[in-house]
């Protein structure tokens, strides 16, 4: 793995909204690595729990309740996608960056399938991988808007800001992070053509090798919450990209 020899530069802090420090679990089989997000999640005042085997890792994850997860994909038991699955079965929606040792598109994509938030690809560098912690947690509950009203509304569609809620017709719809953030970015532009590319850069802040497999991914998990059902609000514009308007 490469890091950086120097510190993170100085920057806010980020906490849960009671003030109490952000709760990080570190899922990987190799002590040394554990050992070195460990230190670099602790100098940014973060709560860790480090675990290596997927089974401690789920037990770990119903008892520590953490807020993000590192999650390597290869572990000595069963597979972090195993371990991701039976989490989201638990109802936990937790932002999770995988690990993988794979620098291939299929592996990243099915990372992402299977309900993860983010990657990184080993070797990697420190800095990077915080810098997509804080992400995946900005995007989350623990993070508060600094608008005056938090509500999106765009027709019968209703989202929270600060709450994190989504209603539509008054029923809820329950989002992981990164579905709640792709929606937040239609829902702050309706009746806009947004192309992948646009897409990317706002939710995801990079791209996947010119590659947007994801989005169309994500997209249809948003249709499947959204719109099954209902009369459709997401719409794609052939070549173009996706639009959010009022059924």
């Amino acid at each position: 793995m490469t890091t950086t020899d120097r510190k993170p530069a100085t920057r806010p802090r980020i906490t849960r909204a009671d003030g109490s420090p952000v709760r990080a679990l570190v899922v990987d089989d190799e002590a040394t690595l554990t050992d070195l997000l460990q230190m670099a999640l602790r100098y940014e005042g973060w709560e860790i729990r480090t675990a290596g085997d997927g089974r401690t890792a789920i037990q770990t994850a119903r008892e520590f309740k953490p807020d993000v997860i590192v999650l390597d994909i290869m572990l000595p038991d069963i597979d972090g996608l195993t371990v991701l699955s039976r989490l989201r079965a638990d109802g936990q929606e937790i932002p999770v960056l995988f690990l993988t040792a794979k620098d291939s598109l299929d592996d990243r994509i099915a990372g992402l399938t299977a309900g993860g938030d983010d990657y990184v690809t080993k070797p990697f560098s420190l800095e990077e991988l915080v810098a997509r912690l804080r992400g995946l947690i900005r995007r989350s509950t623990l993070t508060v808007t600094d608008d005056n009203d938090p509500e999106i509304s765009v027709g019968d569609l209703v989202l929270n800001e600060d709450s994190h809620e989504v209603h539509r017709g008054g029923d809820p719809i329950e989002l992981t992070a990164t579905e709640f953030e792709l929606l937040r970015f239609l829902m702050r532009n309706p009746r806009r053509v947004l192309s992948k590319a646009q897409i990317l850069d706002r939710v995801w802040s990079y791209d996947f090798g010119g590659r947007s497999s994801v989005v169309e991914i994500y997209v249809s998990y948003l249709r499947k919450k959204v719109d099954v059902g209902r009369p459709q609000m997401i719409h794609t514009v052939r070549g173009s990209g996706y639009i959010l308007k009022p059924a």
